[in-house]
């Protein structure tokens, strides 16, 4: 691709910018190829099972709404590591099943090996899930992801209504920015329902420790949580643990009421079954796509499970109210003063991020209120 057509494409999806939703990160563009009005292959790669109610599930889901479309034929793997194993499945199914769609949905996937394989198939498009394209990446690679911290954000004024203790507990994987700005908007949402309401955090180390991932749950509840939520590849455990103790639970990923019917609040899901078909649409009606593509609630990326039974009027009306401040309102999260759980002032009286700044992706500190550290 040279330089005059990156410039004259980028132009031109600035132009219809408000076509895509209006949303900020257009980082250079993905060419769209000139495939056959034939059947289109495309593949889908799992890190674990795609009924693990959670982060595979939900891409999983994403896949069966692209099956059901007319000439899209779908191959999925599951249980793929972040390892050269992701290289192999890739190439595999470009050069057996013929794939000319590429979905590798988990973060680690990414770098290096999409960038390391999409050079090598520049007819193929390679579509991450996890924002982490940057100038200079593969022309064919483009990277999606949505702004989940809204429904995170929805769910945590709910369980500021909901606790009792003003404890919230919160099992996380990593410190990385995406899990960051779920707790902070969880956490910011909550105590502005109440500020003596804490968030206990803790962190497990990687995204599927079914065993930490319960011990910490059990830990939460001996420490007098009683609402918790997660960010780990399967929320399975945390839920049921959490129910099990009588604990509350928001769930993450997908709708985890079937675990927990009596004590699931509501919780932050993907909609992918949303988004993956304009993908194929795009495609075959010859448009290019954004190499970064971003959204929230009001864009389709995500949304909110439904209130569970034990949820009270006051709660369902509050998060309702924050449910339309995303779709309707200015759905600003982050905002001054704004500090960090050390004092440090991260965002300055009279200064607003709004979801699309860049400077939300690079998310390093807890907010106020959070017990934990982002240090190991």
């Amino acid at each position: 691709m040279t330089h005059n057509h990156t410039s004259a494409s980028r132009r031109r999806l600035l132009k219809s910018a408000a076509g895509l939703g209006g949303l900020g990160l257009l980082s250079g563009l993905a060419p769209g190829v000139a495939w056959s009005a034939q059947t289109l292959p495309v593949g889908f790669i799992y890190v674990g099972p795609k009924d693990d109610f959670g982060y595979n599930q939900a891409h999983a889901e994403g896949a069966a709404a692209l099956a059901r479309m007319d000439g899209v034929k779908i191959y999925e793997q599951e249980n793929v590591p972040e390892t050269l194993e992701v290289q192999k499945v890739m190439e595999s199914m470009i050069n057996f099943d013929r794939t000319r769609m590429l979905f590798p949905t988990s973060f680690g996937y990414y770098d290096p090996h999409i960038k390391k394989v999409a050079p090598k198939y520049p007819d193929v498009e390679f579509l991450h899930c996890g924002g982490l394209y940057e100038e200079g990446d593969p022309a064919n690679a483009s990277s999606y992801f949505g702004y989940i911290d809204e429904a995170q954000y929805v769910a945590g004024t709910v369980a500021g209504h909901m606790t009792k203790s003003k404890k919230l507990g919160f099992v996380a994987a990593k410190p990385i920015p995406q899990v960051l700005r779920n707790i902070n908007a969880y956490t910011i949402a909550a105590r502005k329902v109440d500020p003596n309401i804490t968030m206990q955090v803790i962190f497990t180390g990687d995204w599927a420790m079914p065993v930490k991932e319960a011990e910490a749950t059990n830990s939460l509840v001996n420490q007098g949580v009683d609402v918790i939520t997660c960010h780990v590849d399967s929320p399975k455990v945390v839920t049921q643990t959490a129910a099990d103790r009588g604990a509350f639970v928001t769930g993450y990923h997908v709708d985890q009421s079937p675990l927990a019917p009596d004590q699931y609040l509501t919780g932050a899901e993907w909609n992918w079954p949303e988004i993956y078909p304009r993908f194929v649409k795009w495609q075959r009606a010859g448009k290019d796509w954004p190499h970064l593509y971003r959204g929230g609630l009001k864009e389709g990326f995500v949304k909110t499970s439904d209130y569970g039974p034990a949820v009270t009027d006051a709660a369902r009306k509050a998060g309702d109210e924050a449910l339309a401040y995303f779709m309707d309102g200015p759905g600003v999260i982050y905002e001054g003063e704004l500090r960090d759980n050390r004092g440090n002032v991260v965002i300055a009286s009279g200064e607003a991020h709004k979801q699309t700044d860049i400077q939300l992706e690079k998310m390093d500190y807890l907010v106020e209120g959070v017990i934990g550290s982002t240090r190991s």
